[in-house]
Parts: C-alpha cells; structure tokens; sequence
C-alpha cells in the first residue's frame, strides 16, 4: 500500500526581467518578469538551497536583466506571476 506524501516545493521562485529603458532618473525600467527556475532546499539536513534554472536568459550574461526570488508559500500552484 501506497502511501500519499505532499509533493515537495520549491523554497524560492526565480524571476527574470529585461531592462527595457531608463526612466527620467536614470533608473532601470524593468519588463515583464518570466519564471526561469526555482531554489530547492537540499537534503538530509544540509543547509543552503540548489538553483535549479530551466531557462537561461541570454540577456543575464550581457548585464541587461534583473533575477529575483520569491518565496514560495504554501498555497503556491507554480506557474508565472
């Protein structure tokens, strides 16, 4: 018999955004942000988390873009925000 266990979460959603402008300040304008990987928590105690990306923006090695993680809650269903 089989029994149900609640299906692991990841600690922190990774976000990416392109810099798409200036404003009149000279800060960066941000664009839309894309889901782009999540942190996991490691096992057997251990502390730290593993960054698991599923895309790799090509504007993150040129400087052009902004990562964020966002803490995953527990009502959390995944997907983009």
């Amino acid at each position: 018999m089989r029994t149900k266990t609640k299906p692991e979460r990841p600690l922190f959603r990774i976000t990416f955004s392109r810099i798409v402008g200036k404003d009149d300040n000279g800060n960066d304008i941000l664009g839309r942000p894309k889901e782009v990987g999540a942190v996991w928590s490691r096992k057997n105690g251990k502390t730290g988390g593993i960054v698991s990306l599923d895309l790799i923006p090509v504007e993150l090695a040129q400087r052009q873009g902004v990562m964020f993680l966002l803490p995953v809650d527990r009502d959390d269903t995944g997907g983009s925000q």
